[in-house]
C-alpha cells in the first residue's frame, strides 16, 4: 500500500478534517500548490479559495478557506484557516442572500465609513464563496 499524506484543516470554530489522503491542492497567495506525502517542508499564506483533497486522481472533498496558513512538515500538511467551510454543505441561495445584504450595507455606509474595509472584505469573501459553490 502506498504511503499517505496526513492532512488537517483547522479553523477557529472547529477542525474540519483530519486524516490520511493522497494529495491536497491549496490556494497559496503566490499561486496554487499541491502537496503529496514526503513533500519538502515549507510554509505559505493562503488566499480565499478552494482546498481540494484527492484520492488518486479523484477529488473527494472541496473546502473553502478564507485566508490562513499552510504548514508542510515531515508529519504532513496542516492548514490553519481564518474561516473554512465544506462546500458540500453550502447553499448557494443562502450565500446569494447574504451577498446582496452585504453589498447593500456597503453601498449605504459609503466609502468614508470606518467599516468600509471590513465590509468590502466580507463582500469579496462571499463573492469568492459563491463562485466556488457554482463551479
Amino acid at each position: 500500500m502506498a504511503e499517505k499524506l496526513h492532512f488537517s484543516l483547522v479553523s477557529p470554530a472547529k477542525e474540519l478534517f483530519s486524516g490520511e489522503v493522497d494529495h491536497v491542492i491549496a490556494p497559496g497567495t503566490e499561486g496554487e500548490f499541491g502537496v503529496l506525502v514526503n513533500h519538502a517542508p515549507f510554509m505559505s499564506t493562503l488566499k480565499n479559495g478552494v482546498v481540494r483533497v484527492l484520492e488518486g486522481d479523484r477529488t473527494t472533498m472541496r473546502l473553502f478557506v478564507r485566508g490562513g496558513f499552510a504548514d508542510v512538515t515531515p508529519a504532513g500538511l496542516t492548514i490553519l484557516a481564518e474561516e473554512a467551510v465544506d462546500l458540500a454543505s453550502v447553499n448557494v441561495a443562502d450565500v446569494d442572500a447574504e451577498l446582496e445584504e452585504a453589498k447593500s450595507k456597503l453601498l449605504s455606509e459609503g466609502k468614508d465609513s470606518p467599516h468600509h474595509g471590513a465590509l468590502q472584505a466580507h463582500v469579496d469573501y462571499l463573492s469568492d464563496l459563491k463562485a466556488a459553490v457554482v463551479h
